[in-house]
């Protein structure tokens, strides 16, 4: 790995000057997690700086509530706090710091949370998603500094340096990726992480081509998006697999060939309608007991593909030795293996082009005071996925 970048010197709690004296503040409302409340949100007006150097002040107009975010509220992953929830965010460009050349005042973008260096050797290998100097999963901007402070004048961590559920937010030019205006922006919201993921799991991880066999554990927003990324490549037959009925509806409906609910004989049902196995196999919840089950489901020289994340210091046992003798593969997706500024806006011309119906993903629409609301109904797995939508 090349040393050509640093890791910024600024941590929470000693951030350093943004480095613009001009910048405007500007009061937005956003929702914040403290962590002194069980797992309730409280929504407060923060003062949010203006841009400094390389970056946009984004007006948020569409902020997905995903499953990551809920990681943190129940207490699973550990995140500095006071945070401003939230990392799936569409909206329009309002401000620009200077040295910004490739956005302008008005352009339509997809915010990504994995905000790479640039610079180091995976970056510049083209593999983004696979640098350890993000500073996103610290809650910090790439200058290892935080844009917001509270009523109180005390610092406030937007989480994966995004912080969607807000009215606006401060991102670098880089992770502000400009899309086609004609996406709605609530759909346009989960391409940043759940529909980017789904298909990167599918194009960049798996690759999979037309005509092989895939399965998918969990019918969530990541899973449906697996799936229809499955029929994009013409996958087939596709199996959804879930505890609920409802979810494995809307699995058809994103292009599912076939339904199962889940049951100490799933391997054996995947054996029987896939001819030995699929070739490929994706988990996409986060629960150890599915991702230990995941090689299974595949045929010999076959890949599991390990999307969703589970708590904090959770384990998966695996068979070494069959897994070996079978030359089977693991792949880790982070992210999805998206390189944003290519992939996402090829995520948007597939949905235009009506092959990519993200839109069904969307069961909820809410406002920014029916945020814990929705993470409840996420809880009692009553949505796909709930989009909280700004004037």
């Amino acid at each position: 790995m090349t040393e050509a970048c640093e890791r910024p010197e600024a941590t929470a709690g000693g951030a350093a000057d943004p480095g613009d004296p001009a910048a405007d503040r500007l009061e937005v409302r956003a929702a914040v997690f403290r962590g002194d409340d069980g797992d309730r949100l409280r929504v407060e007006t923060l003062a949010l700086a203006g841009p400094s150097h390389g970056e946009v002040r984004v007006r948020v107009r569409a902020a997905g509530v995903c499953g990551s975010d809920r990681h943190v509220l129940d207490g699973e992953w550990n995140v500095p706090l006071p945070a401003i929830m939230g990392h799936e965010a569409a909206g329009v460009v309002e401000a620009v710091g200077a040295g910004v050349r490739g956005l302008g005042i008005g352009d339509h973008v997809v915010i990504a949370w994995h905000q790479a260096c640039q610079r180091c050797g995976e970056c510049a290998g083209g593999k983004p998603w696979a640098c350890t100097r993000a500073r996103s999963n610290d809650s910090l901007l790439p200058d290892g500094t935080t844009r917001w402070r509270d009523a109180g004048g005390s610092e406030a961590f937007p989480y994966l340096a995004v912080g969607a559920m807000s009215e606006a937010i401060v991102v670098p030019e880089f992770a502000a990726i400009r899309i086609d205006p004609a996406v709605p922006f609530d759909v346009a919201s989960l391409i940043g992480c759940s529909a980017g993921t789904g298909f990167g799991a599918v194009a960049n991880n798996a690759e999979v081509i037309a005509g092989e066999s895939a399965v998918v554990v969990g019918s969530g927003g990541v899973g449906l998006s697996i799936i229809a990324a499955l029929r994009l490549a013409g996958a087939t037959p596709i199996i959804a697999v879930d505890v609920s009925e409802a979810r494995l509806d809307e699995a058809r409906l994103a292009g599912a060939t076939h339904a199962l609910l889940g049951g100490p004989d799933l391997a054996e049902r995947v054996a029987e309608i896939t001819d030995g196995g699929a070739d490929a196999a994706f988990e996409a919840i986060g629960r150890v007991q599915t991702m230990a089950q995941l090689p299974e489901l595949i045929r010999p020289g076959g890949r599991a593909v390990f999307v969703g994340l589970p708590p904090e210091g959770q384990k998966v046992e695996i068979d070494g030795l069959l897994l070996a003798y079978e030359g089977k593969t693991i792949i880790g997706s982070n992210y999805g293996g998206l390189v944003p500024a290519r992939d996402f806006p090829r995520i948007a011309a597939a949905y235009r082009a009506g092959m990519l119906p993200l839109d069904r993903l969307i069961s909820a629409r809410v406002r920014l005071d029916e945020v814990n609301e929705a993470f409840e109904a996420m809880r009692r797995g009553e949505r796909t996925r709930s989009v909280i939508v700004f004037d």
